[in-house]
């Protein structure tokens, strides 16, 4: 890979990091989250795949994937300084408190986002996959035809040589519960062992709650592209897979927390543990 090419990627995750970054002071997501009266605020152009990914899940999981779920991350201690110090505001401790909601709270048309008052969006359950898919595409718009881009667990593999995937195990990251071949295609993981802190707490919220998944404790999806993969990975916590289907094509693997397994009839790999 030339210079000119790394020097090309290394911009493109600076633009995605000045757009979605919570944790960036001159973010755009920082913008919207501190904008007293709210306002009208243009993303760039590749954006509204990621939001029309967004609307469905939204509305599939009847809110439980939420994009205005930063608020609550920010309270339970998932902040810009990595206090994990929860805050009794969180809904996590109040049950009554009333959350923000995408389909209700902000209007898009497009990249456009218009919202009335503070909102603080989150785009983790499905932004690190896009931009997986946006590099990508500069790769290939370069020529590159072979190529594996790993942006922490949300991987895309593009050419003729074979790679075979390991599963963490959810219990222990040394090893592996199966394993599933890589081509053409993208793979991403979403697990409650990762981004965790204190009791019960950890990254991956219901939206309608506030409060933490329990009950599934990681999630494999393999799709086309890593922007599906990533955001069925989220979903996969709230759902029943019969409610995705009809919307998506992938293969995916779930394990709950009493470890067991559930897995698509399509899934290509191999699992080391009964199901």
């Amino acid at each position: 890979m030339t210079a000119a090419v790394k020097q090309r990627l290394h911009q493109r995750i600076d633009i995605f990091d000045r757009t979605y970054s919570r944790f960036r002071s001159n973010s755009l997501i920082t913008t919207i989250a501190t904008a007293t009266n709210g306002g009208k605020f243009q993303f760039p152009e590749d954006a509204a795949p990621l939001f029309e990914l967004y609307d469905m899940l939204h509305s599939i999981t009847e809110g439980k994937v939420e994009p205005l779920i930063g608020t609550e991350m920010e309270l339970l201690g998932y902040d810009a300084k990595y206090s994990l110090q929860a805050d009794p505001q969180a809904g996590y401790f109040n049950t009554d408190k009333q959350l923000p909601d995408w389909q209700k709270d902000v209007f898009r048309e497009g990249n456009c986002i218009t919202t009335k008052r503070p909102m603080t969006i989150d785009v983790g359950a499905a932004g690190k996959g896009y931009l997986v898919d946006i590099l990508s595409e500069i790769l290939m718009d370069e020529n590159i035809r072979e190529f594996v881009i790993d942006g922490g667990g949300d991987i895309r593999h593009k050419g003729n040589t074979e790679y075979i995937i390991g599963l963490e195990h959810p219990a222990n990251r040394e090893m592996v519960i199966g394993t599933v071949p890589l081509k053409n295609a993208a793979i991403c993981a979403s697990a409650t062992n990762r981004r965790k802190w204190g009791k019960d707490l950890h990254h991956i919220l219901n939206g309608r709650t506030g409060k933490p998944v329990q009950d599934i404790v990681a999630t494999w999806v393999i799709a086309e592209n890593a922007l599906t993969a990533d955001g069925l990975a989220t979903a996969l916590f709230f759902t029943d897979t019969e409610k995705l289907q009809p919307f998506f094509e992938f293969s995916f693997v779930r394990v709950f927390s009493d470890m067991h397994i559930d897995v698509s009839g399509n899934f290509q790999g191999t699992l080391f543990t009964k199901q």
